[in-house]
């Protein structure tokens, strides 16, 4: 039973891959490097027409893009390996953090990267990175002030949630800024480095 993930370095492609650790599902890994621009290449691009990272195949041959989508459906095919909740109050919550870093930071990553794509003219790209980093930071203070578990983010234990706000909290070029406004998300962070489990794929990552 072996998933195909197409990914990258420092990708979204490390959350899947994390995943598929705790699970201890067979994985084989293809490159796609994001600094050659490879996934504007014809052949991935009829893989994911988006031209995104990361892409699964499943064992069955379903191809699934959007990180968030691919884990919330290997939480459900894997309940054994406990990547959610399994119902009421703190599988909401975990679906709920889950939700908010999707939509309210990960957008932010490529005005960040890219703000010549936002920019009105190349003269205010950037003030248009600036205050996407503003309000990148704001956003993590609103999450790292929920942060309820020792060292996970719920009371309830380590879950998927955990590993997607631990992977992109470590885009936007804010290393000098975060160690010390956000202890408990690198909490987190060094408890993903450290999991038996998580360990390799975090280190093949951030390392």
């Amino acid at each position: 039973m072996t998933y195909v993930v197409y990914g990258n370095r420092r990708s979204g492609s490390c959350a899947v891959e994390l995943a598929l650790a705790e699970i201890g599902a067979s994985v084989e890994l293809r490159d796609v490097s994001l600094e050659a621009n490879r996934q504007h290449d014809a052949g991935y691009a009829s893989i994911n027409p988006a031209r995104k990272l990361p892409t699964v195949i499943t064992p069955d041959g379903e191809r699934l893009t959007e990180s968030l989508a691919i884990l919330l459906l290997l939480a459900e095919r894997h309940p054994d390996a406990a990547l959610l909740p399994p119902s009421g109050a703190a599988r909401a919550q975990a679906i709920r953090w889950l939700c908010y870093v999707a939509t309210e930071i990960y957008p932010l990553v490529e005005i960040n990267d890219y703000p010549e794509r936002f920019a009105p003219d190349a003269g205010q790209a950037g003030a248009v990175r600036a205050r996407a980093r503003e309000i990148w930071r704001a956003r993590w203070l609103v999450l790292e002030a929920q942060i309820a578990g020792e060292p996970w983010l719920l009371a309830w234990g380590f879950t998927l949630a955990d590993m997607y706000l631990g992977v992109v909290s470590r885009w936007a070029q804010q290393d000098d800024w975060r160690p010390a406004n956000l202890p408990r998300v690198e909490r987190i962070a060094c408890a993903l480095a450290e999991r038996p489990a998580t360990a390799a794929v975090w280190a093949r990552h951030f390392g």
